[in-house]
């Protein structure tokens, strides 16, 4: 598949915003492995090959072991997963597929016991930005790898 259109060129002011709110993110109070996690989990759901390899190179790069990211696709029958990265990853799956009857109170209250309010909440822009960029990268048919070198993920190692 070909790429469609340059989204970044033709809307340049609203990428740069949206660029400057995803780099904000770097400094929420949820740690960087689980916005990895988060990150990944969340583009396998929404089938966007650009971020579900964009972000396993980060992850790779940031010291993520190498199962843990094969894990991350079965994460609730993985003993990889601690609890608290357990919770993130059940609360990035109930806003990434929004039940019809909105988040059930169960899931809620499991993040809750994991997660303070200011994480929760750091949490929820973390998973709102991650479905904005699948949507654009997915819509746009972006390649994986296309940004490599300008993102600095090609020290992967898995090119």
């Amino acid at each position: 598949m070909t790429q469609r259109i340059d989204y970044q060129k033709q809307s340049p002011e609203l990428f740069k915003k949206f660029v400057e709110f995803s780099l904000a993110l770097k400094h929420s109070a949820v740690e960087e492995s689980i916005r990895h996690l988060v990150d990944i989990r969340a583009s396998q759901i929404n089938g966007c090959a650009f971020c579900v390899d964009m972000h396993v190179k980060e992850a790779t790069i940031h010291g993520e072991r190498p199962l843990r990211l094969h894990h991350v696709a079965i994460w609730r029958e993985s003993t990889l997963f601690s609890p608290r990265e357990r919770a993130a990853l059940a609360w990035t799956e109930a806003l990434t597929r929004i039940p019809e009857h909105g988040v059930p109170d169960e899931i809620y209250d499991r993040v809750r016991t994991q997660l303070s309010g200011k994480e929760l909440s750091d949490l929820t822009f973390q998973v709102m930005s991650i479905n904005a960029w699948n949507r654009v990268n997915v819509g746009f048919r972006v390649a994986p790898g296309t940004y490599d070198k300008a993102f600095g993920i090609d020290k992967s190692g898995l090119a």
